[in-house]
């Protein structure tokens, strides 16, 4: 009786390993928050937090994790949102260098904020001027680069990209300039508040009604984001190519931007100038997964969420009592796993 050759185990489909990849980034992102639960000057174990977060009844537990809670929340929403408008950035003006704050919404969030804070004003006015800049500097996106948000010909579609590259580059470069004033005219007590602000902080977090108003603000925008995807791959291809299989170049690059800008705005109101991430983690899944958007951008979101997360525990724990800026722990670990990853590709 002839003896049949065992079958070798077919190898996994690309979809599969995407899905498998995805998974992973999920599982890292949930890992990360437990994780800033756990960790910190009073060290808790692993089955306290899960108990607590279960409904267990524990006094010490509870006051320890009601504040690390908030400020968990907001790191996962703030590295989320820079992973997505990063993505979002780096396809729609298929440039690599472009992050959430080429635009110069950030810049603007930052010179209203840091404005406030030396008149006087509270945290939370702070964080409202920093969001009325965030809006304001997008109108005066909007009204400079009206011309390319809103032409119809597609065969300026490359260059309608580049002016507004160009405009939110020049918005970025005015923001900094009036920054540097502020903060020569500062007083020395709030020198080093803004400076942390600058540099991302995610000491004032406490919040958890603002944290959940950030993972709300997550969902909308990943929906909406995820539902122009498939536009946005035809984009890649350039956008005479888009608009002959159908895609509203137009609309799209107006939406996109609009969606970008609102992530990076709530990013300021919430920490302040996080640099880094949102250039980075689109990056990161890139060299791992490939420029499928349907794909990039919700691995995107989960690697930006989980290198803050990780970075901001890092970062109120490494030197306790002392706290460092969220945004330099960001670099300081992200740009050797980055430029590694790169050489071995």
């Amino acid at each position: 009786m002839a003896v049949m050759a065992p079958v070798a185990a077919s190898a996994p489909t690309p979809a599969a390993r995407r899905r498998a990849a995805l998974v992973a980034l999920a599982a890292a992102a949930v890992a990360s928050v437990l994780a800033a639960l756990a960790i910190g000057s009073v060290a808790l174990p692993m089955g306290e937090v899960l108990g607590w977060l279960a409904g267990e009844e524990a006094p010490l537990v509870t006051a320890v994790l009601e504040l690390r809670l908030p400020r968990a929340l907001t790191a996962f929403a703030v590295g989320a949102l820079l992973g997505l408008a990063g993505a979002l950035l780096q396809a729609l003006l298929r440039n690599p260098l472009a992050d959430p704050y080429v635009l110069g919404v950030s810049g603007g969030a930052a010179v209203a904020a840091l404005g406030a804070l030396a008149l006087g004003a509270s945290f939370a006015l702070m964080q409202a001027a920093a969001g009325l800049g965030a809006l304001a500097t997008l109108v005066l996106l909007f009204a400079l680069a009206q011309r390319a948000f809103f032409t119809r010909d597609t065969m300026q579609g490359e260059q309608a990209t580049t002016v507004v590259l160009l405009t939110g580059v020049m918005i970025a470069a005015f923001a900094s300039a009036v920054l540097s004033v502020i903060l020569t005219l500062a007083s020395d007590t709030q020198l080093r508040t803004m400076v942390f602000w600058l540099l991302g902080d995610l000491g004032g977090a406490t919040s958890l009604a603002n944290a959940l108003v950030s993972l709300v603000i997550l969902a909308v925008v990943l929906v909406l984001a995820l539902r122009r995807a498939p536009a946005l791959n035809l984009l890649l291809r350039g956008d005479v190519q888009a608009f002959t299989q159908g895609v509203d170049v137009e609309r799209t690059r107006r939406v996109l931007v609009v969606i970008s800008a609102i992530a990076a705005g709530t990013v300021v109101t919430q920490a302040g100038a996080v640099g880094f991430v949102g250039f980075v983690a689109p990056h990161l899944v890139r060299l791992v997964l490939g420029n499928d958007q349907r794909v990039l951008l919700p691995a995107a979101v989960l690697a930006g969420a989980t290198l803050v997360v990780l970075a901001d525990t890092v970062a109120r724990s490494a030197f306790a009592p002392v706290q460092l800026p969220v945004g330099v722990v960001t670099a300081l670990f992200g740009v050797p796993v980055f430029l590694y990853l790169l050489r071995r590709r």
